[in-house]
């Protein structure tokens, strides 16, 4: 009886140490096991009665879990006073059936070399016949027919709630166990889609079976295209209904997301429900945020198009927000839950107002598309403050910043990232970020995606120019403004991107010439600190390098230049406090002043050429050679 546990550990540790011969022997005694264990209870059963001795005792048949006799062979949910040794042995082989089947049944040509395809397929449809096949066919078609009796038997209704569980068990095994068989052997589909059809239709309206269904979706992902069956009914159960109402269910969460990961790029391809329900899985990390992070950090990527980054990236900072209404949800199934402060019960009522209900509603939408965030967003934070410091709460904002990090590197790093989601760099924040984390997040990677692509800056030139057209974002988000200046100046270019027109150039211009203008031409606001000087020197190099592209612009730039000279010199200014500040400011301005006067030049130095960028001079063996000989002639004088 200690055989199978023996063999399971080999099978995990060692699994070549089997020969051939082996693997065929224990094949067939696998199919004697699972098919052909005794009917009849072990253990000595009686009959009853006050006489009965041993030698009056009769064989009693074994039972199914609602009391009935068994009509047909022994399986794991079989029961009865005792069990022979052989239903141990039919038990232990079903345990491990699957990790059998996984690592020595796997398909492979010369698999059905005794029997042609199509004739095990006409031979396997009747079990008098099964015989006749070789034995891992032989053991593929009990396997079928063995998962298919407990699929049977999982619709009677047990009497103990542990056989209950136990039928919930076996079906998720069993319905593994022909999805591999499958897999081995297309011509099972076939014979297998009804079963689980009918299994689905069964259990799709019980929550309670909620494990069963990822094992069944897997079966319809692998062999629903070759079936030609519709699936739209299973995604729209998998990816809708179970985590919107089992967001709490630990264990459906890591399987779930195991499912996702195991098969991510079948899904992409094959459920189109995969992308529009990421709403939805976001309350599996929104409720348990430190149990699934890594999950998520392997599945986002996959869940940015263009069309739900922006979106993604608003959900993303709200997260913290979308665990206290998951809480406040569960607590309006029940009383509300309340210290004796009465804490909690403004937040649970606020929930139930019809007046606020909507935004609540939007936090826990199943599907992307409704819109990238809401209007009274601050409202909302209002009202969940008062949920900052709950346990779950902070959990999820703890891990918050590292994805929304993570989801802003990627667009960087991948250059066929088409999001503009970088680009949108708004005044928000949520109930745990400021606007102020948002800004550096997003300027922290701003320029490496920019020089990546920098075609981007002219599909994002409305956005980019409304942000830093905006002379408030100079004191409030001074780090992102540099960089989005910056990068205006930068490759807003013909050589850049060839839709670039003088029009745009000159719009660019005048947007940053005007907030140039209105923070060097009077003291800032009461509140405000000076603008740092490098935000001055970067506004002032973007507007000399806009005017080197479109040269009727250099009188304006040359003018202004001039007049801050003379302002400088004249006395102290009230935008600069700091007169070494002020010094690096006026030396800057001389310096692109002296460059403008020479246009030509002042192209070539603001906006050099690529190859003078990223020269590659190890490619170029006319300019290589020289270099290698003064490498050289610098080593022998150094010796």
């Amino acid at each position: 009886m200690l055989t199978l546990p023996i063999i399971n550990t080999i099978l995990t540790h060692s699994p070549d140490c089997l020969t051939e011969d082996q693997v065929t022997l224990l094949s067939k005694k696998l199919v004697d096991w699972l098919r052909y264990a005794s009917i009849v209870q072990g253990g000595g059963a009686s009959s009853g009665g006050f006489f009965t001795g041993p030698r009056s005792r009769q064989p009693v048949p074994i039972a199914e879990l609602d009391g009935t006799v068994s009509g047909d062979f022994f399986t794991v949910l079989c029961v009865g006073q005792g069990f022979t040794e052989d239903q141990w042995m039919n038990v232990y082989s079903f345990s491990m059936l699957r990790h059998w089947l996984l690592t020595y049944h796997s398909v492979s040509s010369d698999d059905r070399s005794e029997v042609d395809g199509s004739v095990v397929s006409m031979v396997s449809a009747t079990s008098s016949s099964s015989r006749l096949l070789p034995p891992k066919e032989r053991l593929r078609e009990k396997a079928f027919q063995y998962c298919q009796r407990l699929i049977e038997q999982s619709d009677r209704k047990a009497h103990k709630r542990t056989d209950t569980e136990l039928q919930k068990a076996c079906l998720v095994e069993a319905v593994c166990i022909l999805d591999c068989v499958c897999v081995e052997d297309a011509s099972l589909v076939y014979r297998t889609f009804p079963c689980i059809k009918a299994l689905f239709g069964r259990l799709s309206s019980d929550l309670s079976f909620a494990r069963v269904l990822i094992p069944i979706a897997q079966f319809y992902l692998n062999h629903g295209e070759m079936a030609a069956v519709d699936c739209d009914g299973v995604w729209m159960l998998v990816f809708g209904r179970y985590p919107g109402e089992l967001f709490n269910d630990p264990f459906l969460a890591h399987e779930f997301l195991r499912f996702l990961r195991l098969n991510l790029d079948s899904v992409q391809l094959r459920v189109p429900q995969y992308i529009r329900s990421f709403p939805n899985l976001l309350k599996f990390l929104a409720w348990d945020s430190p149990a699934v992070v890594d999950d998520f950090v392997d599945l986002l990527p996959s869940l940015v198009t263009p069309g739900t980054a922006v979106e993604l990236l608003h959900s993303l900072l709200d997260l913290p927000c979308l665990t206290a209404t998951l809480v406040l949800q569960l607590r309006s199934v029940s009383l509300p839950i309340a210290e004796p402060s009465g804490r909690g019960v403004r937040l649970q009522d606020a929930f139930r107002n019809p007046s606020l209900r909507g935004l609540f509603l939007f936090l826990l939408r199943g599907e992307a598309g409704s819109g990238d965030t809401i209007d009274r967003l601050s409202t909302l934070h209002e009202l969940l403050a008062e949920a900052a410091d709950w346990p779950r709460v902070v959990h999820c904002a703890q891990v918050v910043p590292v994805l929304f990090s993570f989801l802003i590197k990627m667009h960087s790093v991948n250059p066929k990232s088409r999001s503009a989601a970088v680009f949108h760099p708004r005044s928000r924040g949520s109930l745990f970020f400021p606007s102020l984390f948002v800004c550096r997040v997003f300027s922290c990677h701003l320029l490496r995606l920019c020089k990546r692509r920098p075609s981007l800056v002219v599909d994002q030139s409305h956005e980019l120019l409304e942000f830093a057209g905006a002379t408030a974002n100079v004191y409030s988000k001074e780090e992102i403004f540099t960089h989005v200046v910056w990068v205006l100046g930068e490759y807003l270019s013909v050589s850049c991107d060839s839709r670039c027109s003088v029009s745009l150039i000159t719009s660019c211009f005048e947007a940053l010439e005007a907030v140039l203008f209105e923070i060097t031409s009077s003291a800032p606001s009461p509140g405000n600190i000076c603008p740092a000087p490098k935000v001055i020197t970067t506004l002032m190099s973007a507007l000399a390098k806009l005017a080197s592209r479109s040269h009727d612009l250099i009188p304006r730039v040359s003018l202004f230049l001039s007049k801050l000279r003379t302002a400088a010199r004249s006395g102290s200014v009230a935008w600069c406090a700091d007169e070494e500040d002020l010094v690096s400011v006026v030396t800057r301005g001389e310096e692109l002043w002296s460059l403008l006067k020479a246009p030509g030049v002042a192209q070539s130095v603001l906006t050099p050429p690529a190859h003078i960028n990223a020269p590659q001079w190890h490619r170029d063996t006319n300019v290589a050679s020289p270099l290698q000989l003064r490498a050289l002639t610098s080593l022998t004088h150094s010796q």
